[in-house]
């Protein structure tokens, strides 16, 4: 039987890593990128999100594993569980649908950190040389939607949490 207190633990960490996550997910897609791409020139928001990724990537990808860890803590410790791709009841369908998401997440992730804002930064010092830079316009949107997605699958991850609790 799993102790209280460390269940208790592990849904706080859950839930503080999925709050900054989201959050941060939130402010940057709605409310921060959008109005410093209007606000600045290209040059200068490829720098922005050069020092955004520095800062927010570690503190991104810290979450992810947090989150992992503790969801599979807090799944292994659910008397729904029934074993690896046992889908018996809402639960199961709800949770396997949730780590399916969650794994796109994580893809996206993944391509907006190794994929797009190096192109982006690239860009930017090009910029900063007199250089051609045609594509930053296209990245730039690619970006924000690829953020937006995240966004997307996040509430949706929400949503079927609350499938699961309520099974």
């Amino acid at each position: 039987m799993t102790p209280s207190w460390a269940l208790t633990l592990a849904y706080w960490l859950h839930m503080l890593a999925t709050v900054v996550w989201i959050g941060s997910l939130t402010a940057l897609a709605l409310l921060f990128l959008p109005a410093a791409q209007q606000a600045l020139d290209s040059h200068a928001f490829g720098e922005l999100l050069a020092g955004l990724q520095r800062r927010l990537d570690p503190i991104g990808w810290f979450c992810l594993v947090l989150l992992v860890a503790t969801g599979l803590f807090q799944m292994s410790a659910n008397p729904n569980y029934q074993g690896f791709l046992s889908i018996t009841n809402r639960w199961g369908a709800a949770i396997l649908v949730k780590h399916l998401l969650f794994l796109g997440m994580v893809a996206v992730s993944a391509y907006l950190t190794w994929g797009v804002l190096p192109k982006l930064r690239r860009n930017a010092l090009r910029q900063a040389q007199g250089k051609d830079t045609p594509s930053a316009g296209r990245l730039m949107r690619q970006n924000l939607a690829l953020l937006r997605l995240n966004l997307v699958l996040a509430v949706l991850i929400l949503a079927l949490t609350a499938v699961a609790r309520a099974a």
